[in-house]
């Protein structure tokens, strides 16, 4: 077992905020098919770029145990990687569907489902030493990509950065002092922001280009050979 596979466990293991505990525990009491548990990260081991997301959907992943599966995001955010050469098909409905990835590892600052999707400030703060560690487990990163303005910021100051310095906007490259890899900023692929056009598509493979330019990686059908 890696250490990557060890921090896995222990971030499904997790109970350290009682108020998502019993939130999920209200779940499950209805709905005993789901996972309701902590979202452990998921990719690969070897990847060059980190994707960065809020926190589990309560139909989504808190459904199925694997970020962004199952749901409005999954289903915007997997064709794109797909279309990139970094995932082995579209669609993501369920953890034993075959997905793999490659060059990209997925994690999210809070692992489990917050009521109303709004972890509160101590959740967040109990939660983050999880990226921090996979920071450190992922020993090929070129680049976060941050979904959203809460991972933007959570990012930051996980890396000592002050915030007011690197605002969250689409579409923003950043490269913090001291530190050995890009930030690159996207919004969120929720259904709230991909079905008022806040983000499209196009929008969203051209965050993708610039990540795979700076993560020195040809886009390529999955199969095809090249470089990375």
């Amino acid at each position: 077992m890696t250490r990557l596979d060890q921090l896995q466990e222990r971030v499904v293991a997790c109970r350290r905020c009682p108020r998502l505990v019993q939130y999920l525990s209200d779940i499950r009491a209805t709905r005993p098919d789901c996972w309701c548990r902590p979202v452990p990260g998921f990719g690969d081991p070897q990847a060059r770029i980190l994707l960065v997301g809020l926190a589990p959907g309560r139909f989504g992943s808190n459904r199925t145990g694997r970020m962004f599966t199952g749901d409005a995001s999954g289903d915007f955010l997997y064709p794109a990687l797909h279309a990139m050469g970094w995932a082995s098909q579209p669609d993501a409905t369920g953890v034993d569907d075959g997905l793999q990835l490659r060059s990209v590892y997925i994690t999210a600052v809070v692992r489990c489902a917050p009521p109303q999707n709004k972890p509160l400030p101590e959740e967040i703060a109990r939660c983050a030493p999880f990226v921090t560690e996979e920071l450190t487990l992922l020993p090929r990163l070129h680049v976060v990509v941050t979904l959203g303005q809460i991972a933007h910021h959570t990012y930051l100051r996980l890396r000592g950065a002050r915030v007011s310095e690197y605002p969250f906007r689409h579409g923003a490259t950043y490269r913090l002092p001291g530190a050995p890899v890009h930030v690159v900023a996207s919004y969120h692929p929720s259904r709230q922001n991909t079905n008022t056009g806040l983000l499209t598509m196009p929008m969203f493979l051209s965050i993708f280009r610039t990540v795979a330019r700076l993560a020195g990686l040809a886009e390529r059908a999955w199969g095809q050979s090249g470089g990375v």
